[in-house]
């Protein structure tokens, strides 16, 4: 997949781009909508052409081919100055000779503006990211948080049609990154201003995205919100990379049904011919325990009697290993609810048994992995 139509008008398209290096192709036919007033994260590895695709968007690395469209105006080939875009590093880049005040009025000084017009815009952005008290510092005697947020009123001072933000939370600790997700979100909303951010980081796109783009080996793989990517993932990569997968290797019985370690299991419906070669992918928490002594309710469900190998405590959860013979040398795991393994006393070494349900059991090709 490498195409989608935003629910929103669209206010930036994405045709066909490529980015080479030498002989290396970063971008491959690259195809995007993105709606007005969109939060849109592009997530991937490292390497995979996230950040390529970024700066193509801003005019820093011109596209080998292909055209960015802003607001029905062509700005493939237009340097960043004649571009409708604030952004924001991942090293927020501000001035430390400034002080901070200095730094938020820079970019409106190059516009001509007056005085008293720049003072009074530089002290509502201020009060809008909460550093009022800070205006004559310089970027040395903030926090990291706190400069992430004066490189955010930098970018948004001019009010710009589109929002650029290349992984701006991963120079900073865990509980100020979940502050500022909150943080970002909320103006961003505020603002209604069109945002693309780049991150690697799957939690930072779920809990802010009202789309993800998932790029793989410079490809979208797919396009769609943070449900949509993590419940019904469009390939094998994304099923692995958003989130924890388990994968077992099995052929197609039917358009139902796949049989792994010589038995049969229900899965969700697919195209697989029968004897095709395929990836069974299950979540840890989509996997439901019960208690062997009690039997399972249904004898149609897939259940298995399964050996509990191994639990890791998470704080809100018990990750627990499981052992089965139809996994062969792999193990099952499964994320189990704290009242769960209170309820049914699972403990290391004790016998359960699993239901995997049918509409959760994805069926990918064994080719992808």
């Amino acid at each position: 997949m490498n195409e989608v139509t935003a629910a929103s008008p669209a206010y930036l398209n994405i045709e066909n781009l490529w980015k080479a290096f030498g002989d290396f192709h970063a971008l491959k036919d690259v195809s995007l909508d993105i709606g007005e007033g969109e939060f849109v994260c592009f997530l991937g590895p490292s390497g995979c052409g996230k950040t390529t695709l970024l700066r193509a968007i801003a005019g820093l690395d011109l596209q080998t081919k292909g055209r960015v469209m802003q607001a029905g105006r062509d700005v493939s080939n237009l340097p960043p100055s004649e571009r409708d875009f604030g952004i924001v590093f991942q090293s927020y880049a501000l001035f430390p000779n400034l002080t901070i005040e200095k730094n938020i009025a820079f970019g409106l000084e190059n516009t001509g503006r007056k005085k008293p017009e720049i003072d009074a815009r530089v002290s509502e952005l201020l009060e809008m990211v909460g550093l009022e008290e800070q205006r004559k510092k310089y970027p040395a005697q903030l926090s990291g948080g706190q400069q992430q947020r004066i490189a955010l009123a930098r970018a948004i001072a001019t009010n710009p049609g589109l929002l650029l933000l290349d992984e701006p939370l991963s120079a900073l600790d865990a509980k100020v990154r979940v502050f500022l997700r909150h943080e970002i979100k909320e103006l961003q909303r505020k603002l209604g201003v069109t945002t693309i951010m780049v991150t690697h980081d799957q939690e930072e796109a779920l809990s802010m995205a009202d789309r993800i783009v998932v790029i793989n080996h410079g490809r979208i793989d797919q396009v769609g919100t943070p449900t949509e990517i993590y419940r019904h993932p469009a390939t094998l990569f994304v099923a692995g990379f958003i989130g924890d997968m388990n994968q077992i290797t099995a052929k197609v019985t039917d358009s139902d049904n796949v049989s792994f370690g010589g038995a049969e299991t229900h899965c969700a419906t697919h195209a697989f011919a029968p004897g095709h070669d395929v990836i069974v992918a299950i979540r840890p928490e989509d996997i439901i325990p019960y208690d062997a002594a009690d039997g399972v309710p249904d004898a149609d469900r897939n259940t298995l009697d399964v050996l509990v190998t191994e639990m890791e405590f998470l704080g809100s959860f018990w990750r627990c290993r499981l052992e089965h013979e139809r996994f062969g040398d792999a193990e099952l795991i499964a994320n189990m609810s704290m009242n769960a393994v209170r309820r049914l006393d699972v403990t290391e070494g004790k016998r359960i048994v699993v239901e995997l349900p049918k509409d959760r059991v994805m069926v990918f090709d064994a080719a992808e992995g």
